[in-house]
């Protein structure tokens, strides 16, 4: 019998999750099907519970419901606590949350890009939900220095505060800063966790942040945006975030499935599509 996985967005016809289960699936030997769900705005939950009682296995979720997806599970791993926020929900006795946003960026960087996080000077731009979710996994791969830069201070601050009183002997500096107080500082690694990009837009952030042979890695993809031309100019290797989506997938896949599916493959194929 064919298990039910979905992924749950507004909006969602854009999103190429279909596509990537499905390479995964066939590759995997895994009898699966999964759609897309569009839910509208408050009705998260109602959907939810419909797709549960129709007998769906998971769902993945992208935005806006991630927050709502963590608060209506009934049981959740320590990486979707750390987060504030759920990507993946596993349906049996309970509700079950997991975030692998955080497994997916690093495992690109550190596997398929090969840049290790360690011991390095690391910038994390943007202080909402898409840094929350990446945060704690980096802090894992112990980078010398971490530095989350937001246009309102108090929102990295107070990422900050919550990490120090999870890890009381952390073993990264952690500060909280904003965009226009970098002027002094260079990194090895920038990750953009902002939105910037969907509206083209560009962040208040000096060429001088790029140390030479930087990694800017910009985690959105399928267009080239402000950050990404900036660093590009300034000579840092750029990135996008496609390995992040398809990594963080595999992990889900892992979860669901028992299995852990190649990624290299599927990340080609989806960067072969033609453009919309």
């Amino acid at each position: 019998m064919t298990d039910k996985y979905a992924v749950i967005g507004n909006p969602i016809s854009h999103s190429k999750s279909p596509l990537i289960h499905e390479a995964f699936a066939k590759q995997t030997n895994q009898d699966i099907s999964y759609e897309r769900i569009l839910a509208p705005l408050g009705g998260f939950e109602a959907t939810v519970r419909d797709l549960i009682a129709k007998g769906y296995k998971g769902v993945n979720v992208t935005v806006p419901f991630k927050f709502e997806a963590f608060n209506l599970a009934t049981k959740h791993s320590n990486r979707a606590i750390n987060a504030g926020a759920a990507n993946t929900l596993t349906f049996n006795d309970e509700i079950c949350a997991e975030n692998t946003d955080g497994a997916g960026i690093v495992r690109d960087i550190e596997e398929n890009l090969n840049v290790k996080f360690a011991g390095k000077e690391v910038l994390l731009l943007g202080a909402g939900g898409a840094a929350e979710g990446v945060l704690h996994p980096i802090l894992e791969t112990n980078p010398l220095l971490l530095v989350i830069a937001n246009r309102s201070l108090d929102k990295a601050l107070s990422m900050v505060k919550k990490v120090e009183v999870q890890q009381a002997h952390m073993l990264t500096t952690l500060t909280g800063q904003t965009f226009e107080n970098l002027e002094t500082q260079q990194f090895d690694i920038i990750i953009n966790a902002t939105s910037a990009g969907l509206t083209d837009t560009s962040l208040p952030i000096p060429n001088t942040i790029f140390a030479r042979g930087c990694l800017a890695y910009d985690m959105m993809y399928g267009r080239e945006t402000p950050f990404m031309k900036q660093a590009r100019e300034s000579g840092a290797q750029v990135v996008d975030g496609l390995g992040m989506l398809v990594e963080q997938a595999a992990e889900a896949f892992y979860i669901w499935r028992g299995v852990r599916p190649e990624t290299q493959d599927v990340m080609q194929m989806i960067r072969n599509l033609p453009k919309s």
